[in-house]
């Protein structure tokens, strides 16, 4: 037993040394998640901090003015044209100066103050569906503060119902809070399949994955030695992003670390063992990264990330119970977001479990086969 410790040991080392003793090498494990981390948190967002929009307003009386002071109060607003004539309209959203045109009748005071209803016509730029609903809902919050503040200036009395809305593990709804920890899965998967797909690669490519064999190494210890220092590259990347989340973003940690790291463990090891799988099939560096990029779009598009899983059609969502990165996703939002603990964890832990000891088994397989 301690034998074969120490023969894993070695070809750990040996492993690790032919990755870091190139600086190319060692700049590409560590500083690319860190600023794919934080070009996602400035750039992959559904938040608008800045919604441009041209006026029409016929109306011009004082309940017309306290409707925009709401909208150009919000800081999220900003009013690019005082439009004359509604022929104008489409120009502005046509040449994308205005996401939003707001046009306010010419009777809209009057029937506000005669107890009426009034309305307000809102077009939208659709072209960018997520841009143009996420400005309305803007609209529609601005115009329910000053529905409210209307009927309490006015002593009118308030509507039959009211929601009042609460988010709970994220108030503001930020995109950067959801974002962020899934990244830590994401990011890392990249990295530790492709590593761990081109570890046997290159031996074969070099030559000496044949001397590897007829030395004392196991298969089994074979595969252990290249899969422990993807494994540690893979823990030490995730540790990088979630430093990113936590000291650049301030992403308030709700969980335990300890639970963090074992569900990452486990995501790690399913991710080796994918990629080793990869690198037993494979003849070359080159097969291998192709190979890796073949399996890393899907399990990027199907995690969960940028879209919920119910809402895929029903063939793809049984598609991601094979999927790692699904259920690393899940894990790192609930415990950095929720503050989940390993019991509310165990449908995602036991899935990756399994993964790694199938990919893991047939990665050993495959190295006495090929």
């Amino acid at each position: 037993m301690l034998a074969s410790l120490l023969r894993i040991i070695a070809l750990t080392r040996k492993e690790l040394l032919a990755v870091l003793k190139d600086r190319r090498a060692r700049n590409s494990l560590l500083l690319p998640p860190i600023l794919q981390c934080l070009l996602f948190g400035y750039a992959a967002t559904y938040d608008l901090n800045h919604v441009p929009y041209a006026l029409l307003d016929q109306d011009r009386g004082s309940a017309s003015q306290e409707l925009l002071a709401k909208l150009d109060g919000t800081g999220i607003f900003e009013r690019v044209a005082n439009l004359q004539r509604q022929s104008d309209i489409r120009s502005y959203i046509d040449d994308r100066r205005a996401l939003l045109a707001v046009q306010i009748p010419s009777d809209f005071s009057r029937r506000l103050r005669s107890g009426r209803s009034a309305e307000v016509q809102v077009i939208a730029d659709g072209r960018n569906s997520n841009t143009a609903g996420t400005a309305l809902g803007y609209v529609q919050s601005a115009i329910a503060g000053f529905n409210a503040d209307w009927r309490a200036d006015h002593g009118l009395p308030p509507p039959p119902i009211t929601v009042e809305a609460r988010a709970w593990y994220n108030p503001n709804l930020m995109t950067r809070w959801n974002m962020i920890p899934g990244l830590i899965g994401t990011l890392t998967m990249i990295q530790t399949l492709m590593l761990a797909a081109m570890s046997v690669a290159r031996e074969r490519e070099q030559g000496t994955f044949d001397q590897l064999l007829v030395t004392p190494f196991r298969p089994a210890e074979i595969m252990a030695g290249k899969a422990l220092p993807s494994m540690l590259v893979g823990i030490v990347q995730a540790t990088g992003v979630l430093l990113v989340a936590q000291l650049w973003f301030r992403i308030p940690f709700q969980g335990s670390f300890l639970t963090l790291y074992a569900g990452l463990v486990l995501f790690v090891l399913a991710a080796v063992g994918i990629g080793l799988v990869v690198s037993a099939l494979t003849h070359t560096m080159q097969q291998a990264m192709l190979f890796s990029f073949v399996l890393i779009m899907p399990f990027a598009l199907l995690s969960g990330l940028t879209t919920p899983l119910r809402n895929m059609p029903l063939s793809l969502q049984y598609f991601t119970f094979i999927n790692p990165l699904r259920y690393a996703i899940d894990i790192a939002q609930r415990v950095y977001l929720e503050g989940a603990g390993i019991g509310i964890l165990l449908p995602d832990l036991w899935p990756l479990a399994a993964i790694s000891a199938a990919t893991l088994t047939a990665a050993s397989w495959l190295f006495r086969r090929f």
